[in-house]
């Protein structure tokens, strides 16, 4: 119960409480100093351990291990608070605010004094109305969160800490020690001494349980062991929930009144700490809570009471429904089930629900119902799950079908070969592929489940057995000419055959020959013959091309120079047309108009001839009694116009 020291301040000196509370806040003070310095000296220790060992469990383990001592350090300095009010109500001086009054006779502060007052005096007003307890621990709980969160990483491998191993065990076991011995100091305090004792022994116990098995990992740490990592990065998950309920506790003060003479309440109260203890009990724990926060006394609630009784009739009925529903079976569609009855196979399902006796009186075994899968006959060591390759990037390896290149699914054969007159072998690597699914029947379904274990391993051997078989009897020549064809339908009816005598219940369903890689040796030979034969391809391709070229280059010449014989034809014939044309109309004007038609064409050609000369005239009045004469001496008509040419004599034109 809350002491107000407006109401009851006269007898707070008589309650244990508060007589002890200047012992207990010495203590809290002692022990959170020390504490609060080994916490920041692990966080210390680990931020110098990852500069050099990323890898390493040092870091992750000493982050963890300091979130434990941080929260029970916010735990101690919530209880110091306490413990410091009490202190001081007994000395009739409890924290009060106090306000500072200017005296009159000062002078008048300037105005950016007033302002940086002001400033300050609301700043003061807000932390007091928030409380340095909840800001203490809201910190405390953030710190302790990030040294969780920088890292948690549960992909950490195994490895040997050799001595030092040791020494963080003994260490880690001795603050466990230390810790324990002020558990149960803390344990031991009556209530009416000290209400705050057992939430600090609470949270006093997620460090040691903390350090405990911190020491078990350390001990237990080594290259092949990989528990121990996991377990020391799962360890900041205890401490993690208690720093998430505490700033949870820290927010939530922020809306309940702050007075300074009401006795404050201890926060770092947690109830994930308060469920560390044997025999759990969470509901006491709950129901405690409840009744102390909100009156709420479960015990006298009939329903309650009522579900505590039925409880076990309901759990086992539960159970028991849950038991027999195991006898329903859902298969998907691409499966099948095969139903046991007290272990023997009576009936093949398909797709649906099924119901029988419900486990372990029946089962159902799983298998494929048409899935289809892609088998090669060899699998190298450095196999691995194919990768997506990017569509725009380079070729993938596998892609790779140089016949000097090595391919981590070609199987080597010995097939048979000949040398002059003398008989030999040859070694060749090859890529065969099978495509198999399980036969659709409920009898290949049974015999593929009971009669093999592995069913890849089962048609890899079965199919190098018969590769081995077919090949003796091949040569290189045939293999890499007619027999190729083919050979992918012999190999996959021989190794059928071998399946169904073996009443495996495999169905092979295509068989594919990827690649045949010639002998190593025989492998530069290849490579030239190849070259020689597309550089003979190469150069009739270009000859032809060369050949063709002058060919066209011809034809076109010749049909140029024809084209222009007969333009020419047609330009000569066409001009011979147009002058008999010509010469048989001069002949007709001439026949009817005499002389007048030669005066009429001589005068034409003259107009003509005489449009761009230069003319020059001689006027009679010069002198003597002639016309005016032109003089014809310098015009000389044109070729294609010309007449037959007379002398000019004066007076010729007038």
């Amino acid at each position: 119960m809350q002491v107000d020291l407006d109401a009851e301040g006269e007898g707070v000196q008589a309650l244990p409480r508060f007589q002890r509370a200047g012992f207990h806040a010495r203590r809290l003070k002692r022990w959170g100093g020390g504490l609060a310095a080994v916490a920041a000296s692990a966080m210390v220790l680990a931020l110098f351990v990852v500069l050099f060992a990323t890898q390493s469990i040092w870091p992750v383990l000493l982050m963890n291990l300091a979130a434990a001592l941080t929260v029970l350090v916010c735990g101690l300095q919530s209880a110091w608070w306490v413990a410091h009010w009490r202190a001081e109500a007994m000395e009739n001086a409890p924290p009060l605010i106090v306000q500072q009054t200017t005296p009159p006779d000062a002078a008048t502060p300037a105005a950016y004094e007033r302002l940086v007052e002001g400033v300050g005096r609301r700043g003061r007003g807000l932390l007091s109305q928030i409380g340095a307890p909840t800001l203490w621990l809201a910190a405390g709980a953030l710190l302790a969160l990030w040294a969780i969160e920088q890292f948690w990483n549960l992909e950490l491998p195994g490895a040997a800490l050799g001595v030092s191993a040791s020494v963080g065990a003994v260490l880690a076991l001795l603050l466990a020690f230390a810790l324990l011995v002020f558990e149960r100091q803390l344990a031991q305090e009556h209530p009416a001494e000290w209400p705050e004792a057992g939430a600090l022994a609470q949270l006093a116990r997620v460090a040691i349980i903390c350090l405990m098995l911190g020491a078990l990992c350390l001990l237990f740490a080594g290259e092949s062991a990989v528990w121990p990592v996991r377990l020391a990065v799962l360890l900041g998950a205890l401490p993690g929930l208690v720093a998430v309920e505490l700033l949870l506790r820290a927010l939530l003060s922020l809306f309940s009144p702050h007075r300074a003479r009401l006795e404050p309440r201890l926060l770092a109260h947690s109830v994930v700490a308060d469920m560390l203890r044997w025999p759990p009990q969470p509901l006491r724990a709950l129901q405690h809570e409840l009744h102390n926060r909100f009156g709420i006394d479960l015990r006298q609630i009939w329903a309650f009471t009522y579900m505590r009784r039925a409880l076990l009739p309901v759990a086992l009925v539960v159970a028991a429904v849950g038991w027999l529903l195991t006898g329903i079976h859902e298969i998907s569609l691409h499966n099948r089930g095969i139903y046991e009855r007290f272990g023997k196979p009576v009936a093949v399902f398909g797709p649906g629900l099924h119901a029988g006796l419900p486990w372990p009186l029946g089962r159902v075994l799983s298998v494929e119902n048409g899935v289809v899968h892609e088998l090669a006959t060899s699998v190298g060591e450095a196999a691995q799950p194919a990768q997506a390759e990017p569509a725009e990037g380079p070729a993938p390896v596998v892609a790779n079908r140089l016949w000097d290149a090595s391919h981590i699914n070609d199987k080597s054969q010995v097939i048979a070969s000949g040398s002059g007159d003398k008989q030999s072998f040859q070694i060749v690597n090859m890529d065969v592929r099978f495509v198999y699914r399980i036969g659709l029947d409920d009898k290949s379904a049974l015999a593929a489940t009971y009669n093999s274990a592995d069913v890849p391993t089962l048609i890899r051997s079965t199919a190098s057995r018969v590769l081995v078989h077919d090949f003796a009897s091949r040569t290189l020549d045939g293999l890499l000419g007619a027999d190729r064809g083919n050979l992918a339908d012999d190999i996959g009816r021989a190794v059928q055959a071998d399946l169904a005598q073996l009443d495996s219940g495999v169905e092979i369903l295509a068989t594919v020959v990827e690649a045949i890689h010639p002998p190593a040796g025989a492998a530069n030979a290849y490579h030239g013959v190849q070259a020689a034969q597309i550089g003979a391809q190469a150069l009739i391709s270009r000859e032809r091309g060369a050949a063709s070229e002058q060919t066209n280059q011809a034809h076109l010449q010749a049909s140029v120079v024809r084209d222009q014989a007969q333009a020419t034809a047609h330009e000569v014939q066409a001009a011979a047309q147009a002058a008999d044309l010509r010469f048989t109309a001069e002949q007709k004007a001439y026949a009817s108009a005499g002389q007048a038609f030669v005066l009429e064409q001589y005068l034409s050609q003259l107009t003509q001839g005489l449009a761009h000369a230069k003319l020059l005239i001689l006027d009679h009045r010069l002198g003597g009694d002639s016309a005016p004469t032109i003089d014809l001496r310098p015009f000389t008509l044109p070729t294609e116009l010309s007449v037959p040419r007379k002398t000019a004599q004066p007076g010729a034109a007038q």
